[in-house]
């Protein structure tokens, strides 16, 4: 590692992994710490958040843990308040929070909807609510929010409430960067595409739209949707991050950073 995060303090939302394997927020948090920073990781499983902060430890990097409902207002005061009692400061925000309810605007309950978009975006406001002030305080930062290609194409899956989510992540994305470009916060998306993780696995309703609810088959069918032939990992977007956590992406703002293996190029 390079000490790409050297002297930076990263706290990282949705930390923890829902099963065995890397899930994209656990990468970022491990990779980050590797890469010098010192990490706050948080997840609505405390167990989960506690098993990267322990990894981490356990490496020799610096870290602790928390949990919040990212989607609760009190919860992330906490734990931001937290990080910067153990920590002093927050350099890099990562928001790696999402979940999906299959179902179009038709057949979807409302009360999934809400769900889904309190998770989804209003934890996304919530944590840079809290985090950038102390940012324009010490001088700047870096925040990444995670999305989706699901954001700006349909992908064969109704999911209504996680495409509108996602998409409405992007443009709070870009008017944030926007509003406090002046004040060296700079915000980012990633929007990685078909990804081999556990919490994709853990999704019977996935399963269930791809291949009638058989996994294994549900993987080839994704692979075979991307032009590079196999689907990403959480690496791939763990690397993504860390660029836009850095300093060498000092000059980047407002993006959305797409990660698919070229997905998105295809016209069907």
């Amino acid at each position: 590692m390079t000490g790409r995060l050297e002297g930076k303090a990263a706290l990282v939302m949705g930390a923890g992994s829902i099963g065995p394997g890397w899930g994209n927020g656990k990468a970022a948090a491990v990779l980050f710490a590797r890469e010098g920073a010192q990490v706050y990781c948080v997840d609505i499983d405390e167990d989960a958040a506690q098993d990267t902060a322990e990894m981490i430890l356990g490496e020799g990097g610096d870290a602790a843990h928390g949990q919040a409902d990212v989607a609760d207002s009190a919860g992330v005061a906490r734990v931001v308040a937290s990080c910067l009692d153990r920590f002093g400061r927050i350099d890099v925000l990562h928001n790696n929070v999402g979940i999906v309810e299959v179902g179009g605007v038709v057949e979807l309950p409302e009360e999934k909807w809400d769900r889904v978009l309190a998770v989804n975006l209003k934890s996304c406001y919530l944590a840079m609510k809290h985090v950038i002030p102390g940012m324009v305080e010490r001088g700047g930062g870096s925040i990444v929010n995670v999305s989706s290609i699901a954001s700006i194409r349909f992908l064969g899956v109704p999911y209504a409430t996680y495409y509108a989510s996602k998409a409405a992540m992007n443009h709070l994305t870009r008017a944030t960067a926007a509003e406090y470009a002046a004040r060296n916060v700079r915000v980012n998306a990633i929007l990685p595409g078909l990804m081999k993780t556990p919490i994709v696995e853990k999704s019977a309703q996935l399963a269930e739209s791809y291949a009638g609810g058989d996994v294994e088959e549900m993987w080839r069918a994704r692979d075979a949707q991307v032009p590079m032939g196999h689907m990403g990992d959480a690496w791939d977007v763990a690397y993504a991050a860390l660029y836009l956590a850095s300093d060498e992406s000092k000059y980047v703002t407002g993006i959305e950073l797409v990660v698919d293996g070229g997905i998105t190029l295809k016209v069907s």
